[in-house]
């Protein structure tokens, strides 16, 4: 009985272990947002500012999860199709798990942790207006507001309250709004006043 208890332990720590591994890198950009999002969101700006930079990491998370998957079969010596049919339940698992995170990677804690560290509105500040901006996922939203706040406006990612929507406070004897829309950055990701 104890032994089917820890058999039942260890498959469920190899299963957290074969399932993170897909999702590394996601969850080392999670803690350089954190730990520095102006630092590491430079570091990785020229990849942020392809449209396909986030669907490109959900494509190397299942390549990763099909490695930890063979690295799995061949420790269980099953790396063969009968050993993929007859673990099909965990290979089902642990590729739902990782297509799971993924969604909760991008729909959730970037945009819950986009605002981190931005501070509070200046008081100096005296407009505001909110931007829809054409971000390919949430995952781009520090992009942008670290963009802003570069150019002495202070942004503020919207997206549990309007999809891909930003508000952006500045002082009207500095900037305009046609100086935000002019930003580089929207010339990458188009962006229009909604309000």
């Amino acid at each position: 009985m104890k032994q089917k208890k820890r058999n039942k332990n260890t498959g469920l720590m190899q299963g957290l272990y074969y399932g993170l591994i897909p999702h590394t890198f996601c969850i080392l950009f999670i803690i350089a947002s954190v730990l520095g999002a102006t630092f590491f969101t430079t570091l990785l700006r020229p990849l942020m500012l392809s449209t396909n930079f986030f669907y490109g990491l959900i494509i190397l998370s299942l390549v990763f999860a099909t490695i930890s998957a063979v690295f799995y079969l061949k420790k269980n010596n099953l790396l063969s199709l009968k050993g993929v049919v007859f673990k099909r339940g965990y290979l089902g698992l642990m590729y739902s798990i990782t297509i799971f995170v993924n969604l909760l990677f991008f729909l959730v804690i970037f945009p819950a942790f986009s605002n981190v560290g931005s501070g509070g509105i200046p008081e100096t500040y005296d407009q505001s207006v909110v931007l829809k901006v054409d971000i390919p996922c949430s995952g781009h939203a520090p992009l942008i507001i670290n963009e802003l706040n570069a150019a002495g406006v202070f942004g503020k990612y919207l997206g549990f309250d309007m999809a891909d929507g930003f508000e952006v406070y500045y002082d009207s004897d500095t900037h305009t709004t046609l100086d935000i829309l002019e930003l580089e950055i929207f010339q990458y990701f188009s962006a229009e006043i909604v309000s």
